[in-house]
C-alpha cells in the first residue's frame, strides 16, 4: 500500500464537523485577524476571481473520487494556479493544488513530466467543469479555453478518508474521463447538482460545439494509455546532501 494512501499512524477520527482537532478562536484572534485584513493587501488571495466546482480521482485508486472546488488565479492566458477546497463554505477544508497550462505549454513538457498531468476536454464537456451561479453563456469563451488544457493536481489532505489533519504523503489526483474507471460516481454527480440546482446533463448537452483540441496528448491521462497504471508516493528515509 502506498503512503498516499494509509494514515502514517492510528488517529481518532472526530466528528466531521470538528475536523481539524483545536479550541475555537478566541475574540482577540478574531480581532487581530481583522485588523490585519484591513492593514494588509493580501494580493495574492484577491487575484483569485473564478470559482470552478468539479470532481477528481486518485490516481492510484480511482474508486476514490471527491467533489472539488477550485479558486483559480490566472497568471496569464497559459498558466492557471488553484487553491482546492472540499467545500465552498466558510470553513472549507484546503486539500490541495492544481496548476493548469495550455495545450501549447503542455507540448514543452518532457515526456516524463507529461504522465503526471491529466486533460480537461471530456470534463469541460461533459458538464462537469461548472462556475456555480455564473451564467452559461458568460462563461462560454473560457470553457472553450479550458477544453484545451492540462492539469497537475496534488491532493494534499485526504479529508474523504476522514484525516482529522493533512497526513501523509500527497496524492496525485486525476480527472474525470468517459471511460472506466474514470467515470465519475452518479451519486457524487446528483449531490452537486442538488447543490447547486443544476443539470450536468443538460450542461454537456449544451456544450456540444464547443471546439476542442483535434488530439490529446497521450501522455496525459496515463492510465488510459497504459492498462490502468496510476501513480503513488511512497516516502523513504534518505541521507540529507551536506
Amino acid at each position: 500500500m502506498a503512503s498516499s494512501d494509509k494514515s502514517p499512524s492510528p488517529m481518532p477520527v472526530p466528528e466531521k464537523k470538528k475536523i481539524p482537532p483545536g479550541k475555537a478562536m478566541t475574540m482577540e484572534q478574531h480581532v487581530l485577524d481583522a485588523g490585519a485584513e484591513m492593514m494588509q493587501s493580501l494580493k495574492p488571495v484577491k487575484k483569485m476571481n473564478q470559482h470552478v466546482c468539479s470532481f477528481a480521482l486518485y490516481s492510484h485508486d480511482m474508486t476514490r473520487q471527491l467533489m472539488t472546488h477550485h479558486y483559480v488565479t490566472r497568471l496569464n492566458q497559459d498558466f492557471l494556479q488553484c487553491a482546492v477546497y472540499d467545500s465552498d463554505h466558510i470553513s472549507a477544508h484546503l486539500i490541495g493544488v492544481e496548476y493548469i497550462v495550455s495545450d501549447k505549454v503542455f507540448e514543452t513538457l518532457p515526456p516524463q513530466e507529461q504522465k503526471l498531468w491529466h486533460s480537461h476536454a471530456y470534463e469541460v464537456k461533459s458538464g462537469l467543469w461548472v462556475n456555480p451561479r455564473v451564467p452559461e453563456m458568460l462563461g462560454k469563451s473560457e470553457l472553450e479555453n479550458m477544453t484545451k488544457t492540462y492539469g497537475k493536481f496534488w491532493s494534499t489532505w485526504q479529508t474523504d478518508r476522514g484525516d482529522p489533519l493533512p497526513m501523509g504523503a500527497p496524492a496525485l489526483m486525476m480527472s474525470p474521463q468517459a471511460v472506466s474507471p474514470g467515470i465519475v460516481k452518479p451519486e457524487l454527480v446528483r449531490e452537486r447538482d442538488e447543490r447547486y440546482n443544476i443539470s450536468t446533463e443538460a450542461l454537456g448537452e449544451s456544450r456540444v460545439e464547443i471546439s476542442e483540441s483535434e488530439w490529446i496528448n497521450p501522455q496525459a491521462d496515463y492510465w488510459k494509455q497504459h492498462d490502468n497504471k496510476g501513480f503513488a508516493i511512497d516516502i523513504q528515509p534518505t541521507h540529507i546532501k551536506l
